[in-house]
């Protein structure tokens, strides 16, 4: 859909530190989210994400001072998610400098959030995350969880994904609950049904461990890439990543 590939770094935030595990589960420390956004966007990074994984489970609101000081470091949009639950948390994500937020579990409690947060601020600031994961019960294979991965739904990932462009969300970023840390390359047949049935952006997310992975996304579908342990690791930069998608003939940001 896109011309030009986007490559986001992610910072899964906990207790105001980076963390990362394997199929959402044994969270470690990886980092501080304000020198490693830093040191992102240094690299060539085309955006942020900030996702605070434990807001919703511990039913609080984001870590609103972590963003600031983040969004402070970092001029390239960010977008934050986690405990957003109404309009007005919008409001004050965007105040403290987000430039999208992203919304999973509260949407999915409450559809109509969707269509209220679109229509005071604009699709282009509304990000559905969706963490996916694999159910062969499913009319596309695939479901939702909510509670950061915790809590499995019987809502097909698919039609979630269609109704929520229908309801005014501007992006889907799509996170594979399987793939996730594994870094056994991204879930392409996922990436795949996501595009044939959304009219907007498709960010990929979710099992990047190698150089070679990220083009095949982009292939299946995705308009941007997002990885977070390889990134956070040192294994890989944003410009290794960036001059692997170049070679196999993917246009990206210089």
């Amino acid at each position: 859909m896109s011309l030009v590939c986007r490559v986001i770094p992610c910072l899964d935030v906990a207790a105001g530190k980076v963390v990362k595990g394997v199929n959402f589960e044994n969270l470690r420390e990886m980092g501080d989210p304000v020198l490693l956004a830093r040191r992102y966007y240094e690299q060539g990074a085309d955006e942020i994400t900030f996702l605070d994984v434990t807001a919703t489970v511990d039913e609080r609101a984001t870590t609103y001072d972590v963003v600031q000081r983040t969004a402070e470091q970092v001029f390239i949009p960010l977008t934050v998610g986690g405990g957003v639950r109404t309009s007005d948390d919008v409001a004050r994500l965007l105040g403290v400098g987000a430039d999208k937020v992203g919304v999973n579990s509260a949407a999915i409690a409450r559809p109509d959030l969707l269509g209220e947060i679109a229509d005071r601020f604009g699709a282009q600031v509304l990000v559905l995350s969706l963490d996916v994961k694999r159910a062969p019960g499913a009319p596309s294979g695939f479901v939702v969880t909510t509670h950061g991965g915790r809590t499995l739904t019987d809502l097909d990932a698919v039609a979630w994904a269609r109704e929520a462009v229908e309801r005014g969300a501007g992006e889907l970023l799509v996170n594979s609950i399987d793939a996730d840390g594994t870094k056994d390359g991204f879930d392409l047949e996922l990436v795949a049904l996501m595009r044939e049935a959304a009219s907007v952006p498709v960010i990929a997310s979710g099992g990047a461990g190698d150089p070679s992975h990220f083009a095949p996304a982009v292939t299946a579908g995705a308009d941007a890439v997002l990885a977070a342990s390889v990134f956070h690791s040192g294994q890989l930069t944003v410009g290794d990543v960036k001059a692997a998608l170049v070679a196999d003939g993917i246009e990206v940001r210089r």
